[in-house]
C-alpha cells in the first residue's frame, strides 16, 4: 500500500503558496519561476484555496479580467479536496479523476505538508508496475 507520505518521501514536500491577497500577476510569476502548475492559496497560516493554471485561463482569460488588476482570492479554487499523509495513492487518484482537480494538498494535524499532482500520482504507479513487471520476469524465468 502506496501512501502520500512515501510519495512525499520520493519527490519531496517543499509547497509553494501564495498569499489570497496577491495579485493574479504575482502568483503567475511565482508559479514561472517555481515551474509548477498550482500554488496553495494562504490566508495568514490557513490554507484557504489552490490556483491554478486552468483558473487564471477560465476566470482572468475568458472573462477579459487583468492579471495586475485582480487577487489570487477572487479567483482561486477555494475549499480544496485534501488528502493525509496516510491516504492511499489509488484513493488520491479516485478523488482526483473524481473531482477534476489535478492537485491534492497534504495536511497533517491542520498543517499543511505538501501537495501532489497527478503527474506525481501517474508517474508512481508507472514506476510501481514497472517494477511489478520486472519481480515477475525474474521470478518467470529464474533469474
Amino acid at each position: 500500500m502506496v501512501t502520500a507520505r512515501k510519495l512525499l518521501e520520493h519527490k519531496g514536500s517543499k509547497v509553494i503558496t501564495v498569499e489570497a491577497g496577491a495579485s493574479v500577476f504575482d502568483a503567475l510569476q511565482l508559479m514561472a519561476d517555481n515551474n509548477v502548475g498550482a500554488l496553495v492559496v494562504m490566508d495568514g497560516d490557513k490554507l484557504i484555496g489552490i490556483f491554478s493554471e486552468r483558473d487564471y485561463a477560465r476566470k482572468v482569460i475568458l472573462k477579459n479580467r487583468f492579471s495586475r488588476d485582480t487577487s489570487v482570492r477572487e479567483i482561486m479554487t477555494g475549499n480544496p479536496i485534501l488528502v493525509t499523509p496516510e491516504s492511499e495513492i489509488r484513493e488520491c487518484m479516485r478523488l482526483m479523476t473524481d473531482h477534476q482537480v489535478r492537485h491534492l494538498p497534504v495536511v497533517e494535524n491542520g498543517n499543511l505538508v505538501g501537495i501532489i499532482s497527478i503527474g506525481d500520482v501517474v508517474k508512481w504507479i508507472i514506476e510501481d508496475q514497472a517494477d511489478s513487471i520486472q519481480f515477475l520476469e525474474k521470478y518467470i524465468t529464474g533469474r
